[in-house]
């Protein structure tokens, strides 16, 4: 979930954070959740929601849609006058069993795509 709009620069502050912010504020600032809960609200719970049954969780014949990160280290350092800022505390992003991000390091693999609503593919909007 991105708060940019497709192939421009304008990003606003939660683009690059929402879930780092989420994580480092109510499972480790706070303690509201769990670690297995705030994982779940942001995986399963929305793969659900939207009726994308082959996402949000980690199975045998399932996409492959992981975020390794450290969940002491996870943390938002994007800000309001340098929105597009990543993250610190991940390590890797996969996203259809292909890395996007190894190491903190952006990779050329874009094999991600749009999901409309019930799973159906917006191909035409893949990148």
């Amino acid at each position: 979930i991105s708060a940019c709009l497709v192939g421009s620069e304008m990003c606003i502050r939660d683009s690059y954070g929402t879930f780092p912010r989420y994580l480092q504020r109510y499972v480790r600032e706070l303690k509201s959740l769990t670690l297995e809960e705030a994982v779940r609200k942001v995986t399963v719970f929305p793969a659900e929601r939207f009726g994308l049954a082959e996402r949000g969780v980690l199975a045998l014949h399932k996409f492959a849609d992981l975020v390794i990160f450290d969940p002491d280290e996870i943390c938002d350092r994007a800000t309001y006058t340098q929105p597009q800022v990543y993250p610190t505390g991940i390590q890797a992003v996969i996203v259809s069993g292909q890395p996007v991000v190894l190491d903190g390091q952006l990779q050329a693999n874009r094999p991600g795509y749009l999901l409309a609503p019930a799973g159906q593919l917006m191909a035409d909007h893949q990148h």
